[in-house]
């Protein structure tokens, strides 16, 4: 069998078997029974003494005949004279051609893990020499030896089939990065996006990118540094929701020598640090009111003056904000100051969610795939079931959470080839709804369950109330590890849970 080595099809190696058995041991006619695509018959696949012809009428329905019950049983089926049988169904070869005297009909069943994959058959004179339990010995090894190859043969062409798809898949990204600056995708509403964005590149006017989270906004912000003409030039990110209240000031305008207690030396803050470039200011809604005021300033006169400073320092800075709050709404409750955002809102820009990006899925997944197998020296694909099932599942969270998704089932999962139900689990649980007049504080998790055991929870974008509520009672009351579960930080957590009028 060293055929067996060296061919990926196995066909030369089940053919060769098929001779040796009729040229060595007598067993004549043998042939391969498979079943075809459909799983509801079986055809011969690889034969030996039997013409292109015969094998062409060599299909059986399940329970038709008896290689048709051993594909339905999976059982071994002796005929000891095939002339007194008549589930004999003599299909292919006319009896007048077989020998005189009585002819037998073994049909061996071919299992793979409690499985029935086709049938090993052939024609046996009986009065033999060899006794009849030597020959189904033989016969149930070779069958075993032909489940192994048809087996070892599927799983290789499965994992052919899903590398050549995402080398397709991946060859589309890559030709798409190429020319978008690193984002993946092709769909119409991404494409719109970025044509817009490419269009307003060379002005010096603000742009605010808006749309939901984990929608890739820092990655629009510098495929408009990129694609503008002061690419050369600093592209500084500033994300408002990370830094303390009393903080803002310094970040962005810097402090002199001795400004205040701790302050060794001068330092730059964000407007300078991007000067001549591009300032991209994340998460601009969770600007605190008396710095939307300075911000407004240094944007209208185009300098700053940096803490416990005396003089003011011009900079040429374009602004790109971000944000996924509707600020006409913060307009219309006091919290966002309204000049500060038509000042903002030059350029509006929305970025479309994943769900209006469905297409772009498979291309972002092997995208994510392929950045953490290299970061982690692994080597997991997904199969096209697989990527079907990423493609269906809503993504409430957006890139941000399929790229979490993908990483979390590279680094946990047992084997190299995931296929549609090895990712389930890897899935976060969407948000159970409350049955009517029931109290969203009160949401049983179950005795067993804490922080660690349950998967990584995100819940829908407008974060309800049973949404705040589940993320504090999983983690105990404790709201910054709530935050953490929403993917949000603390000051958010803290905004969206007083905003809601909720206690405790």
């Amino acid at each position: 069998m060293a055929l067996a080595g060296r061919e990926l099809d196995p066909g030369p190696a089940l053919q060769e078997m098929l001779h040796l058995l009729s040229e060595l041991l007598g067993l004549n006619r043998g042939r391969i029974v498979l079943f075809d695509e459909t799983g509801e018959s079986g055809q011969i696949r690889y034969a030996y003494g039997l013409t292109r012809e015969e094998m062409a009428r060599g299909r059986y329905a399940l329970n038709e005949g008896i290689t048709g019950r051993v594909l339905a049983s999976g059982q071994l089926v002796i005929s000891q004279n095939i002339d007194n049988d008549p589930h004999f169904l003599g299909r292919m070869v006319e009896r007048r051609l077989l020998p005189e005297g009585p002819v037998s009909f073994i049909a061996q069943p071919i299992r793979v893990a409690q499985r029935t994959l086709g049938v090993l058959a052939c024609h046996r004179i009986r009065h033999r020499p060899r006794p009849l339990a030597d020959d189904l010995q033989i016969l149930k090894l070779l069958a075993a030896h032909a489940g192994q190859l048809l087996q070892l043969h599927a799983q290789m062409r499965e994992r052919t089939e899903s590398l050549q798809q995402q080398n397709r898949l991946l060859s589309r990204a890559l030709d798409a990065s190429a020319s978008r600056y690193g984002i993946v995708g092709n769909s119409p509403r991404l494409v719109q996006a970025i044509a817009e964005l490419e269009q307003v590149s060379d002005s010096t006017a603000s742009v605010l990118l808006l749309g939901e989270s984990g929608t890739g906004k820092e990655l629009f912000a510098r495929a408009l540094h990129l694609a503008s003409p002061r690419r050369e030039a600093p592209f500084i990110k500033v994300n408002c929701a990370a830094i303390p209240e009393t903080l803002f000031e310094s970040e962005l305008f810097g402090y002199e020598k001795g400004a205040f207690t701790g302050a060794q030396s001068l330092r730059q803050g964000s407007f300078e640090q991007a000067d001549g470039g591009t300032l991209f200011l994340d998460e601009i809604g969770e600007l605190p009111l008396a710095m939307q005021t300075k911000l407004l300033r240094a944007l209208q006169e185009g300098c700053i003056s940096r803490l416990g400073g005396k003089c003011e320092i011009r900079t040429d800075v374009r602004l790109v904000a971000a944000t996924n709050r509707n600020l006409e709404e913060e307009v219309a409750r006091g919290a966002f100051r309204q000049d500060l955002y038509y000042r903002l809102n030059v350029i509006p820009i929305r970025l479309p969610s994943l769900a209006q990006r469905s297409g772009d899925i498979p291309a972002l997944a092997l995208h994510h795939l392929n950045r953490v197998n290299q970061a982690n020296q692994r080597n997991v694909h997904l199969t096209a079931g697989a990527i079907e099932r990423l493609q269906q599942y809503p993504w409430p969270g957006n890139i941000r959470e399929l790229g979490n998704v993908i990483e979390r089932m590279v680094l946990l999962c047992d084997h190299p080839a995931l296929e549609a139900a090895d990712i389930e689990r890897f899935l976060p649980e969407a948000s159970l709804p409350l049955s009517p007049g029931a109290d969203p504080r009160v949401i049983d998790a179950g005795p067993e369950e804490t922080l660690s055991d349950v998967r990584p929870y995100v819940p829908a974008t407008s974060h309800s109330p049973e949404a705040l509520y589940r993320a504090l009672q999983r983690a105990g009351g404790n709201k910054t590890r709530a935050a953490q579960l929403l993917g949000l930080t603390p000051r958010q957590y803290s905004y969206r849970w007083n905003k809601l009028g909720l206690s405790g």
